[in-house]
């Protein structure tokens, strides 16, 4: 058995988490292969490396001194050289960070440096091969990850060892330049890794235990997802929850291998466990809640709008004009209502509005703001008669109207639009209704 262990900032910020992940990887001999981050907040108002790093090069891309910034951010992997008390110096390393910072080398080889250190600082302390995924994670001469030509050429140098830690993050194009993947790119590292080495599993360790059903924000102690499918990951990661990018699943959903959400700070709780399909039935009807706020709803309304064929073509063709994407479309007869983004509507609305009349030559239009739409999900909603009966008994003992109702054709979402006021109480009862029925 193989797994691939992950990282994220907060389990690497300082000595003693280092000692954690150490006592981790040692636990089982399976876990053969590290992805780490760089060093993420050792307390809440502590700054991540990597914004240490991001502020370090504007300085030098504006030409302004900045040894100070960087003598901070050696300061910080000094401070866990000497908490491990490793013999290792990175002293070579800044000298070479410093002449391409002033030399203007690129706001991606300036971030991908904390992932580039934090590693060979756990190689040494793991006593394990470092592999810098410059050589080994491909992107195109377009700054596009090349999946097929990495999976080849990881896989064949990875059989090759036994253990070895490869920081996430970032790769390389043909010339040899840095790039990175977006925010949170360590995930799809460590994802790239567990394909490249038929993985039985891809742990991603970080400082919570798991996904939970609801923001606990917003719901105070919620319950944790025991297993979650793609599928509704995907449902809850569209509506806000924050849980892993898809990028950074696609590798092993197309390997077929499972992912496990772990704590490092609770290395036994058994975390979230992430999977194409599974015959194991969730503790509740649903498994999750998400949602957002800032909504706005265009209700557009024509007669015998249902039998002019291309009415919903030209409304959402006055969207596309504009730049804005829209969320959801209900309709009915004459109506069709479409909900976008308030932020990315106001600048254009009045362009918007006059496309509309022009395309599709509507009745009338009315425009209704400050709107919040709430996912649930579950999959063992398709096979439960009631499931909608019971969200919307919650929300009217709670007094909340219900502005719109949407559920997709897999039948394991249903997503309500509420009043922005209502999205927090309504949450709260959704939970309440399901998790203590």
């Amino acid at each position: 058995m193989v797994k691939v262990v992950k990282f994220g900032g907060s389990s690497l910020a300082s000595a003693e988490q280092f000692q954690k992940v150490k006592s981790i990887i040692t636990a089982e001999e399976e876990r053969r292969f590290v992805v780490p981050s760089a060093p993420g907040k050792r307390h809440p108002a502590d700054t991540k490396v990597t914004d240490l790093l991001y502020q370090c090069y504007a300085l030098a891309e504006l030409g302004h001194p900045f040894d100070k910034q960087l003598a901070e951010i050696k300061t910080r992997y000094q401070d866990i050289i000497d908490g491990l008390k490793l013999s290792v110096s990175l002293d070579a390393e800044f000298e070479t960070i410093r002449e391409k910072f002033a030399a203007g080398i690129g706001k991606d080889y300036a971030a991908s440096r904390g992932e580039y250190l934090n590693g060979i600082l756990l190689a040494n302390y793991l006593g394990y091969a470092f592999l810098d995924p410059a050589e080994y994670i491909i992107f195109t001469d377009a700054g596009v990850f090349d999946g097929e030509k990495t999976n080849r050429v990881l896989s064949a140098r990875l059989s090759t060892m036994e253990n070895a830690v490869i920081p996430g993050f970032y790769g390389s194009m043909p010339n040899g330049r840095i790039k990175t993947f977006s925010r949170g790119g360590s995930d799809i590292t460590g994802s790239i890794v567990a394909r490249a080495v038929r993985a039985n599993l891809y742990e991603n360790w970080t400082d919570v235990s798991g996904f939970l059903v609801a923001d606990p924000r917003i719901v105070e102690d919620p319950e944790a997802i025991e297993t979650i499918t793609y599928r509704e990951l995907r449902e809850l990661s569209y509506m806000g929850a924050g849980v892993l990018h898809e990028e950074a699943i696609f590798p092993v959903r197309s390997a077929g291998i499972p992912i496990n959400i772990k704590n490092t700070n609770a290395p036994e709780d058994a975390g979230t466990f992430i999977v194409e399909s599974t015959s194991r039935k969730p503790r509740h009807i649903i498994t999750g809640i998400a949602g957002k706020k800032g909504f706005t709803s265009i209700n557009i309304e024509k007669d015998m709008m249902n039998s002019e064929i291309g009415f919903g073509r030209k409304v959402l063709t006055a969207f596309e004009a504009n730049g804005i994407s829209f969320e959801h479309m209900p309709s009915g007869i004459d109506t069709l209502t479409v909900f976008v983004h308030q932020s990315e509507f106001e600048e254009k609305e009045q362009s918007v509005l006059a496309d509309l009349h022009r395309l599709a030559k509507p009745d009338s239009i009315e425009i209704e703001t400050d709107f919040a739409l709430i996912a649930v999900v579950g999959r063992a909603m398709k096979a439960k008669w009631g499931t909608a009966a019971k969200i919307f008994t919650a929300l009217h003992k709670a007094s909340i109207n219900v502005k719109m109702i949407d559920q997709g054709s897999s039948e394991q979402n249903i997503i309500i639009g509420v009043r922005n006021h209502d999205f927090e109480e309504a949450i709260r009862s959704i939970y309440n209704s399901f998790v203590f029925e």
